[in-house]
């Protein structure tokens, strides 16, 4: 596919410009309203038991101490969330993942909720909830959970992506594959080969901000839903779905967000917080300690990963081929596929082979983190790579170079590129001056690539100009590290007005 041309020769004037972000002043007075910050009259305070084990079957739950607790106004369990999936097992596992159904999946899984007039009493009531486990096996490591005799995790859960579909469950969900050539051919004519093995261990996001809601459910069956999110439509629609409300009757507002790097684009406790306020006719209001965010909320997935590279004396790779296994939590979708993509995207391969697996173990389920699956790939690629440069005697930097993916290299993962910069960028790079300043004792130089598409979901911005001259855009995207003042430079730009004459609002899924 050819660039966009267009706008190449354009000299911008607002576009490319770095003046003050509409939010900026706001954030820096603390006048800026986050997750916790909105409050709603009579609200409650949500609070949620969460199992300490990390698999286990719930035998029984007794809520009638803490229901009977004064200042208590509801108390939930998987009861008042029933399945209204209708056999969508991605929704299903929202639901699940929401609050415990028969089973506890990992440590910090959600089994019962409450809401009460205040934390004490919230607190209290939570010590009055009795649950009785019965102790399951429970696997946490990436290739033990991918042995025969390994716990399973899913029993509902059958390997997608081999043929013939298997007839046993398995905690392996889903195999990517992708490649050309031939590997063993490439393999057989290279002068050196490269094969490592390398484990990385899961990271959490790290957002400043802990998750954090306000819903309120009216006796007329419409609600608002108040929240820290990457994407409140997505919310919208799938709360709605759980709820069995209609989309229409559900408003969600964003506010202000915290940090999220992929961590914010996943449900957790707000079905739970809206199944609380439609049960006790009161806005509640759940904020996760830090704690519970660990515990219960998505890192990106830990990986084991197996690289084999080979290449000719003269630095041509001939054959690549990587085994990537990465963690889902206790649900599908730790998009392996994505690394296996990724892995080689960089480089012009003749011979190429990559193979990824989603993997369930009881852990939480993993959400994404900056480009979901690559940066582990790219770990191991890029270190294999490293060494096979070294074994040859060339400079790392001159071995990508030399294999670099460039317009026409057809993709470990399938298309053919069109203009890629991947070479000129190394090529830059090599002549950048820290490439070549002297390094100082306890100091060292490194490199590496990695590459991500150009993907997206789609929005709308409404542009309305005033009696004054003044421009207002209303827009469908949270304002994720500047959407505000990028859109608005955009706006100023094409219209031909300064930058300070438009104003970019957020808006609610109901406007």
């Amino acid at each position: 596919m050819a660039n966009d041309t267009k706008f190449r020769n354009r000299k911008f004037k607002a576009v490319g410009t770095r003046p003050p972000r509409p939010d900026g002043l706001d954030k820096v007075t603390g006048r800026a309203k986050y997750g916790a910050d909105t409050f709603a009259p009579g609200q409650l305070v949500g609070l949620i038991l969460r199992s300490p084990h990390a698999h286990a079957q719930i035998k029984r739950i007794d809520t009638s101490k803490a229901e009977k607790l004064r200042g208590v106004k509801a108390v939930i369990t998987s009861r008042d969330l029933p399945d209204l999936t209708d056999g969508d097992s991605d929704l299903y596992d929202i639901l699940e993942n929401s609050m415990a159904r028969g089973r506890a999946l990992y440590d910090g899984h959600a089994v019962a909720a409450v809401a009460a007039i205040d934390a004490p009493t919230a607190r209290k009531a939570l010590k009055l909830i009795s649950v009785t486990y019965k102790i399951l096996p429970h696997v946490t490591d990436v290739d033990e959970a991918m042995k025969p005799d390994a716990p399973l995790v899913q029993p509902r859960v059958f390997t997608s992506g081999v043929s013939p579909k298997p007839k046993s469950p398995s905690n392996v969900a889903k195999v990517s594959e992708f490649g050309h050539g031939d590997v063993k051919a490439g393999f057989k004519a290279a002068d050196f080969i490269v094969e490592r093995s390398y484990k990385t261990e899961q990271t959490h996001q790290g957002y400043i901000e802990p998750h954090a809601c306000l819903a309120s459910v009216g006796p007329d069956g419409h609600g608002e839903l108040w929240v820290t999110t990457q994407g409140h439509f997505i919310f919208r629609n799938t709360c709605a779905a759980l709820l069995g409300m209609e989309v229409a009757k559900l408003k969600v507002t964003s506010s202000e967000i915290g940090g999220g790097f992929g961590g914010k684009t996943h449900i957790w406790m707000e079905p739970i917080a809206l199944a609380l306020s439609r049960k006790a006719n009161r806005p509640v209001k759940v904020e996760m300690s830090r704690d519970e965010v660990f515990r219960s909320t998505g890192p990106t997935a830990s990986t084991s990963i197996d690289i084999k590279i080979g290449a000719k004396k003269d630095g041509r790779i001939t054959a690549a081929t990587a085994v990537l296994r990465y963690q889902d939590g206790a649900f599908p979708g730790s998009w392996a596929m994505l690394g296996a993509m990724t892995s080689y995207a960089c480089y012009d391969l003749k011979n190429v082979k990559t193979t990824g697996y989603d993997v369930l173990v009881n852990r939480p389920k993993v959400a994404a983190y900056r480009a979901p699956s690559a940066p582990m790939a790219a770990f191991a690629v890029e270190s294999a790579v490293d060494e096979l440069a070294t074994e040859i005697g060339m400079d790392p930097i001159d071995f990508r170079i030399k294999n670099a993916a460039k317009e026409g290299t057809q993709s470990s993962y399938g298309p053919t590129y069109g203009p890629i910069g991947i070479g000129p960028t190394l090529a830059a790079a090599k002549k950048h001056p820290h490439m070549r300043a002297r390094l100082k004792k306890n100091q060292g130089r490194g490199m590496a690539c990695g590459f991500w598409f150009n993907f997206g979901g789609e929005t709308c911005t409404d542009l309305n100009i005033g009696n004054d001259g003044t421009v207002t855009l209303t827009v469908g995207t949270i304002d994720v590290g500047g959407a505000r003042a990028s859109l608005s430079l955009i706006a100023a730009e094409e219209l031909g007005i300064p930058y300070e004459r438009v104003k970019c609002n957020i808006t609610d899924t109901g406007s």
